[in-house]
């Protein structure tokens, strides 16, 4: 018994990063800022991939923030030590970055679970 093969569907070739443009590429970018600045009013795609319920209350969206930034803080610190030279600097500012961010969001958690005017003391501004 004989087995026909049918060919193989062609699919067109995918672009590689050699074939890629970095000035076109530029310019599309530019085009596509330009529109939006040009019409706030057209919904920019990219915000709308990850969206956030709009009754979620304030303590719930710190606490998903600090558990990200948390996240953040660990994968940038394994990073860092994978890393040499220059690029291990600059992902041990990320990490320290992330580390501040995470101590404004859990300071503002803390001023959450408290009740007002017990507690609190004047505010310490530090520089």
């Amino acid at each position: 018994m004989k087995k026909t093969t049918r060919n193989p569907l062609e699919t067109p070739s995918l672009s590689t990063p050699e074939d890629l443009d970095p000035i076109e590429l530029s310019e599309t970018a530019q085009r596509a800022v330009s529109a939006r600045l040009r019409n706030p009013s057209h919904p920019d795609p990219v915000s709308h991939v990850f969206t956030i319920v709009p009754d979620v209350d304030t303590p719930t969206l710190l606490v998903h923030a600090s558990e990200t930034l948390a996240s953040i803080n660990a994968m940038t610190t394994d990073l860092a030590f994978e890393l040499e030279g220059s690029r291990r600097n600059v992902a041990l500012a990320m990490q320290q970055l992330t580390v501040l961010a995470e101590l404004l969001v859990n300071r503002a958690l803390d001023h959450l679970d408290q009740p007002d005017g017990t507690g609190e003391s004047q505010p310490t501004v530090h520089h």
